[in-house]
């Protein structure tokens, strides 16, 4: 007798992904087997990316897939998937292994792009990832101790090559004015004075600018946000300049359209596209962002049996944790409707909220019509990021997870282990 086993194959281990793969198994149906495969062994939380260039422990922005699928049949695969044919209903990955699939969920995410600005990709600091977060934080600090270790030597013994390093360690430049640049803007405006102080260095001299191509911060948000925003910024000693496009970068100088930074230290936020796969595939339409075209139900025109979500999607709130996540329990519904010969219905977008701390204990938060602002904002950005734990991990381990998370942030930045 042929086996009614049906192999749903959920590419990435992001938001969308993971959920994706915890509602599937929640409905328990009898003949349904899924498979994860994702090039990390890990889910990274992108929110709280800022914290750990500042010195958070990156363990506390990862949850392991171990953890997460835990007791569950959901099979983990690790492995790079560089090859989609939607024909033949296979996928391949680097190793050269090859699955077989009925069901394919991408969730493949995005990808910095430097929109191929001259130098930015070999001299400038993403921030995508935990290695990106890493990577930062580790020139910081290399920064800071240099200029301390400078400082002792005798004045008279300083070569010119040296002294012009120490002015440009001072400043630090962020491309990007959305909800990424803004959040580290805040959160670097403190930490490099902790730093300074650390390593007895004048925290006044300490420079940091936040160039943005538009007309305001926070271009997708309602304006009296970017404006609450843009306040909050230059309390913390933040410049900001708009309307400037990056030309190019050198070494120790990034080019604007009309002006030029000396810096060693430029943080590119101001470019993501969709994962490159996407387009690499045959049989998938992209709009002018790269993102693939899917229709009422997220799938591909003429494609039944697979569904693009998150951010490769091309829908209206793409590029949104919320959204991918709402994407992929809507996506388990409809596939076990699908195998259980239920009535489909097509995917409702709905705006997503937003809260964008700016510095310790501040957060600017959108619900709706709803606006707050300061300490309440902030408490109401942590709930989120609980509520969000606790979906994903049992309770006992969601709330250890937090209790740590605040623990080691309340922690000076000398304290903090990885």
């Amino acid at each position: 007798m042929e086996s009614l086993t049906r192999k749903v194959i959920i590419v990435g281990g992001g938001f969308g992904g993971v959920r994706t793969a915890l509602d599937l198994k929640k409905k328990s149906h009898p003949d349904l087997e899924v498979l994860l495969v994702s090039d990390k062994p890990y889910l990274e939380y992108h929110p709280s990316l800022y914290r750990v260039v500042s010195g958070e422990p990156y363990s506390r922005v990862r949850l392991p897939l171990e953890q997460i699928f835990s007791g569950t049949r959901v099979k983990v695969i690790e492995e790079r998937i560089n090859q989609l044919d939607l024909e033949n209903k296979t996928i391949t990955g680097v190793s050269g292994s090859r699955y077989e699939y009925d069901f394919l969920v991408l969730a493949l995410g995005s990808q910095t792009t430097f929109f191929e600005i001259p130098g930015l990709s070999q001299l400038s600091f993403p921030l995508k990832t935990i290695s990106d977060a890493l990577r930062l934080n580790t020139h910081l600090r290399e920064l800071f101790r240099t200029r301390r270790e400078s400082i002792e030597e005798d004045v008279e013994d300083i070569e010119e090559e040296e002294d012009v390093q120490r002015i440009h360690s001072k400043h630090i430049v962020i491309i990007g004015g959305g909800e990424t640049g803004t959040e580290l803007a805040g959160q670097l405006a403190v930490y490099t004075k902790d730093l300074a102080k650390m390593n007895e260095i004048d925290p006044s001299q300490i420079t940091i600018d936040l160039i943005d191509s538009g007309t305001r911060v926070l271009k997708r948000l309602p304006e009296n946000i970017s404006r609450k925003v843009h306040r909050r910024l230059r309390l913390l000693d933040v410049n900001i300049f708009l309307n400037r496009r990056v030309v190019r970068e050198e070494i120790r100088n990034i080019y604007l359209k009309d002006m030029t930074l000396k810096t060693l230290t430029v943080v590119w936020a101001a470019g993501v596209q969709p994962n490159d796969l996407y387009a690499r595939t045959k049989g998938l339409s992209l709009d002018e962002r790269k993102r693939v075209l899917v229709d009422e139900f997220l799938q591909p025109g003429g494609l039944q049996d697979i569904f693009v979500i998150g951010d490769g999607g091309s829908t209206p709130y793409s590029g949104t944790a919320q959204n991918a996540i709402s994407q992929g329990r809507y996506v388990a519904d409809i596939i076990f409707r699908s195998i259980s010969g239920k009535t489909l219905f097509p995917f409702v977008h709905k705006e997503p909220a937003h809260a964008i701390p700016v510095g310790p204990k501040w957060a600017a938060v959108k619900i709706g019509r709803l606006r707050l602002y300061g300490r309440l904002g902030w408490w109401l950005r942590e709930l989120a990021t609980f509520r969000f734990f606790i979906s994903m991990l049992p309770p006992g381990k969601a709330w250890a997870f937090m209790i740590k998370r605040q623990r080691d942030f309340s922690l000076p930045p000398r304290d903090r282990g990885t």
